[in-house]
């Protein structure tokens, strides 16, 4: 699995357990120990690879700073949903969708250097892991039409 996508899925993991345990940002991140797990599994198979290890530790870095990032700018970020997502309040969406718009939006903020159809393409992935039958065409819809309405910085493609 690609480092990135990795991280996705474990910044959606930590974003969740901030949003619904109200657990600070801080305390979700030391939880959430990719390491000690991965050892975990080593111990339990005998066999290790440097690589995976190294993936592992590069997979959570890149989640550290979505978590990071996204919780900064959360009231920017949930700002921007609300305005797409007419009649929708954000309390009343499914806690993994709404977490996957907000890490998906942070993308679009921040993260020059990922395509913005690429940003699109993983927040659909992670509905159709996470999230119910209808979470992929409404975290389409949402990102597609954010990106028809909103300059974003970065590029496209």
């Amino acid at each position: 699995m690609k480092k990135r996508r990795k991280g996705r899925e474990m910044a959606l993991e930590m974003l969740y357990q901030v949003d619904l345990g109200g657990a600070e940002a801080r305390e979700a991140l030391a939880r959430y120990d990719p390491v000690e797990r991965h050892a975990a599994q080593v111990e339990e198979s005998g066999k290790e690879d440097p690589v995976e290890t190294e993936d592992l530790h590069a997979a959570f870095a890149y989640a550290r700073q979505l978590v990071e990032g996204t919780l900064a700018r959360r009231e920017e970020i949930d700002e921007l949903i609300v305005t797409q997502a007419e009649n929708w309040r954000l309390e009343r969406m499914p806690a993994v969708d709404r977490n996957i718009l907000r890490l998906a939006v942070y993308e679009l903020l921040a993260e020059e250097e990922v395509p913005k159809v690429v940003v699109l393409d993983e927040a659909i992935e992670l509905s159709k892991a996470y999230g119910s039958e209808q979470t992929g065409a409404f975290v389409n819809g949402l990102l597609d039409g954010l990106l028809k309405r909103h300059r974003f910085p970065g590029r496209m493609t």
